[in-house]
C-alpha cells in the first residue's frame, strides 16, 4: 500500500517514476515482431550496470524494469536484481522463460525480485514466434511452486490469433495473471509482423475485458483496454506522452532513450540531468497510435492519477466479488 501511495504522490512532482534498463541486447529467440535484440553486442559488465542503476535511482526513479534481449542470458542477472533491490527500487523483469531454472528462481526469490513477466504468444511454436506455452509449461510449473509474483503476457498479431484464446484460458484456469496485447510497430513506424484482421483482434480484446469483469486475473487495466479499443477503431484518446520525463529507457550500452521505439537523444545516461528529463514533458509527434504500452499506461495514469487508481481499485474489488460468487 505504501508503494501505491508513493507512486500516486510521484505523479504530481517533477521526478521520474520508472526506467527500463536493457541488461543485454542478446536473445536466444528471434521473434519476427521484435525490434529489441542484437546478438552482436556483448553483455555490459556488472560494474557498468550497477553504475547505471545508481544513476537511475539518483534521478528519482522508484521502479526499474529489467529488459533485453533476454535478460536471463546475462551471467550476473541475479546480482543485478539484488543490487536494484538494495537501492529500494521496485524491480520487475521480462523474459521468454526458456532459460529459467530452479537455481535462478531461487536466486530471484532471495534477491527480492518483485515481479516476473513471462512472454508467451501461442500454444505451439511457429517460425514467427517460438514463444509457445507447450514449450515452457515446465518452467511455469516451477514458478507456480515458487514465491515469485509472475504473470504471462502475449502479443496479438496475425500468426498468434488462432491460439491466443487458448493461452489466455490456460492462465485463467491456473489462476495466473495474464494478458495478450496488440502488436506494436517498430522504430520506423512500420510493423515487422502482419497485424491480423481487426474483427479477430477486437474479439480477443473484448474477450479479455469480459474475463476481467468476471473476476479472472487479467493483467491489464481498464484504461489500457480502452486505449487498445481506440487503436482498433481509429479513435483518439486525449493523453500526453510522458516518455523521457516520467518513464525512460537505458540501452545495454548505457545510452538514454526517451522511448524504446524512438531512441533519442541517445546520450550517455551519466550525462542526463533533471532538466533534460523535464524537457520531455509534452505531447510527442509520434504518440498517435503508440503501442509502447508501458509508456501509454504510465501516461494515462499521470493524466488523472486519483481517477486512474480509483477506477482500477473499483474494478479489482468488483472482480474479487465476482470470483467469490463463482466459487
Amino acid at each position: 500500500m505504501s508503494f501505491i501511495l508513493n507512486s500516486v504522490k510521484r505523479e504530481y512532482d517533477e521526478l521520474p517514476i520508472a526506467a527500463h534498463l536493457y541488461v543485454t541486447d542478446q536473445c536466444n529467440l528471434d521473434c519476427h515482431y521484435c525490434t529489441e535484440y542484437d546478438n552482436s553486442v556483448p553483455h555490459p559488465s556488472l560494474d557498468d550496470v550497477k553504475m547505471w542503476v545508481e544513476k537511475i535511482k539518483d534521478l528519482g526513479c522508484i521502479r526499474i524494469g529489467i529488459q533485453g534481449g533476454e535478460p536471463l542470458l546475462h551471467p550476473d542477472i541475479v546480482e543485478i536484481v539484488r543490487f536494484c533491490k538494495s537501492l529500494n527500487l521496485r524491480t520487475s523483469m521480462s523474459t521468454n522463460g526458456f532459460k529459467l531454472t530452479r537455481t535462478l528462481i531461487k536466486g530471484f526469490e532471495e534477491a527480492g525480485l518483485d515481479s516476473l513477466q513471462v512472454s508467451v504468444d501461442k500454444m505451439t511454436p511457429i517460425p514467427s514466434t517460438r514463444k509457445s506455452l507447450k514449450t515452457i509449461i515446465p518452467k511455469i510449473e516451477m514458478l507456480k511452486e515458487s514465491r515469485l509474483n509472475f504473470n504471462i503476457t502475449g502479443v496479438l498479431f496475425k500468426d498468434s490469433l488462432s491460439e491466443a484464446k487458448e493461452v489466455l484460458e490456460y492462465g485463467y484456469a491456473n489462476d495466473i495473471e495474464i494478458h495478450s496485447r496488440l502488436v506494436h510497430d517498430g522504430p520506423p513506424g512500420t510493423y515487422d509482423a502482419e497485424t491480423g484482421a481487426k474483427d479477430e483482434l477486437e474479439a480477443l480484446v473484448d474477450f479479455q475485458i469480459k474475463q476481467k469483469r468476471k473476476g479472472r486475473r487479467v493483467h491489464t487495466t481498464e484504461y489500457l483496454f480502452d486505449y487498445q479499443k481506440s487503436l482498433l477503431n481509429g479513435n483518439k484518446m486525449d493523453w500526453t506522452c510522458i516518455a523521457g520525463y516520467k518513464y525512460f529507457f537505458v540501452s545495454a550500452t548505457g545510452k538514454f532513450w526517451f522511448c524504446s521505439m524512438n531512441r533519442e537523444p541517445n546520450v550517455d545516461l551519466m550525462d542526463v540531468t533533471p532538466e533534460l528529463l523535464k524537457s520531455f514533458n509534452h505531447k510527442k509527434d509520434c504518440q498517435d497510435g503508440c503501442g509502447v504500452y508501458c509508456i501509454v499506461a504510465e501516461s494515462l495514469a499521470n493524466k488523472q492519477p486519483v481517477k486512474y487508481v480509483t477506477r482500477e481499485a473499483r474494478e479489482l474489488i468488483k472482480g474479487k466479488l465476482a470470483r467469490m460468487r463463482n466459487g
